[in-house]
């Protein structure tokens, strides 16, 4: 039976951010994630998790100037030492929240144009760069994570929802994943990416469990990123699949509630997954 973490970026987002923990625990979620805890101080985020006996499963790794448009940096270069930074925090972070994963954002490609003056042979070294870049900085993030004790994540996104973002591929991500040869370095499956990446969500799903790669999953109605039960994609029968397939993690709701009273209303809207609990 999957075990559903609420996604506090995503759901009771008609509440202030520190009362959503509540309303969580109320609705029934024993787990919760969001993108960033680090604009609260920890021991604030603890005794929320504390007082509703929730379980903190996912937070992300910061992501360099998100106000400014980034979206971490794990494949810039020259921001190594900035990188290396960003993952002592959020392994700090993870260790207080008693977390065991943690996200890690990979960044923006730059913007790059194929012109007569640069060439599709300049495209290909800037492409190399980033590749070079980002292999580095995982290599360095699954060492901190090895000796921290934590689960490193890597989630391909999909250029509708985030364009240029580098880890837009779960081959890219199988493959980084067999060049670091980490255990402590897994795949974070959001199945509502992974379908309009690259569909064929039961093999998806089958594959990353037959080799050992599969850290967390995460729902959303798909095209809309609306409730699991509205859009193209049948979730009772992905639950029955990660059933199946022994996956005994958590499954984070990071979707856009339309149901409900209120704008952006939560409660009303979880009919989709009461009789899984």
């Amino acid at each position: 039976m999957p075990r559903f973490a609420a996604n506090l970026s995503f759901l009771y987002t008609e509440l202030p951010f520190l009362e959503r923990f509540a309303a969580a625990a109320e609705d029934g979620f024993r787990g919760v994630e969001y993108m960033f805890p680090y604009e609260y101080p920890a021991e604030q985020l603890v005794e929320q998790l504390q007082r509703h006996k929730l379980e903190q499963v996912l937070i992300n790794s910061p992501a360099g100037d998100w106000n400014a448009g980034e979206r971490g940096l794990a494949c810039i270069a020259g921001r190594e030492a900035e990188f290396a930074a960003s993952i002592d925090k959020a392994i700090e972070y993870a260790h207080a929240l008693k977390c065991p994963r943690i996200h890690v954002m990979a960044g923006l490609r730059p913007r790059v144009t194929e012109s007569t003056e640069t060439g599709a042979a300049a495209l290909d070294e800037a492409i190399a760069s980033w590749d070079d870049t980002y292999l580095k900085n995982i290599r360095v993030a699954a060492k901190k994570a090895e000796t921290a004790g934590v689960q490193l994540l890597l989630e391909p996104i999909c250029q509708h929802c985030m364009p240029r973002y580098y880890m837009d591929d779960p081959k890219l991500a199988r493959n980084v994943i067999r060049k670091v040869r980490s255990e402590n370095l897994k795949l974070q499956l959001d199945l509502f990416h992974i379908q309009q990446i690259w569909g064929d969500l039961t093999h998806m799903i089958k594959y990353q469990m037959e080799f050992n790669r599969l850290g967390h999953v995460q729902i959303a109605g798909v095209p809309d990123r609306h409730e699991p039960d509205i859009g193209e994609v049948n979730y009772d029968w992905l639950f029955r699949v990660l059933d199946e397939t022994g996956y005994d993690g958590w499954v984070g709701c990071e979707y856009n509630p339309v149901r409900g009273a209120v704008p952006n209303g939560t409660h009303d809207g979880l009919g989709w997954m009461r009789k899984w609990l």
